[in-house]
């Protein structure tokens, strides 16, 4: 055998580095986690706010669903205006401070000033919508809706509440889907200040 030819027996093991560590380096980097971690934390818990403050808006959307398919079409058109007035107390509208108020003031100014009860939220006074009706009702309802709805809405709200069972009956479909749908729209998409 050639002495200048290395043999197996001479190889040696390499010395691997010390392993690198996944943990930041330096204390940027733990303060960049810290503030990712706060704004998911502080993201969750403002959805969660939100889901919990519209509870009220999913119930009215499952009575909505049970009306629309019962049987009984006139009890269910009945009960159409006062789904829409418990949506109303249940949402928490706080009236505007501050300049909003001042905007705000041509839309019936003594009535959002002078029927105020306290609200949920604390000190914030809260509009009375209970007595609201007419006009006012109608107002009520688009300036919380994001879309247009129609001139009449609050009138055919109003036949469906007190018009005789016969006149209620004698709607066309077309008309008591019509009620329905928009129903449903303002029920899902209201827009709530607080």
């Amino acid at each position: 055998m050639n002495p200048n030819i290395p043999s197996i027996e001479q190889l040696q093991e390499i010395a691997l580095p010390a392993p690198v560590s996944y943990a930041p380096q330096t204390w940027g980097w733990w303060v960049l986690l810290v503030v990712v971690v706060l704004a998911v934390f502080l993201l969750g818990a403002r959805r969660y706010w939100q889901w919990r403050r519209d509870r009220y808006r999913r119930e009215a959307l499952v009575r909505l669903a049970q009306l629309q398919s019962s049987d009984d079409q006139l009890s269910a058109l009945r009960e159409l205006p006062e789904l829409l007035k418990r949506v109303a107390l249940s949402m928490p509208t706080a009236i505007p401070v501050g300049a909003s108020l001042l905007a705000m003031r041509p839309l019936h100014s003594k009535l959002m000033l002078a029927d105020r009860t306290p609200s949920r939220a604390g000190s914030l006074p809260q509009m009375n919508v209970g007595p609201l009706g007419g006009e006012d009702w109608q107002a009520f309802l688009v300036r919380h809706s994001p879309q247009p709805l129609p001139a009449d809405f609050s009138q055919q709200l109003a036949l469906l509440a007190y018009a005789p069972d016969a006149t209620v009956q004698a709607l066309p479909a077309e008309q008591r889907q019509q009620l329905f749908n928009t129903c449903k729209h303002w029920v899902e998409h209201h827009h709530v200040a607080a």
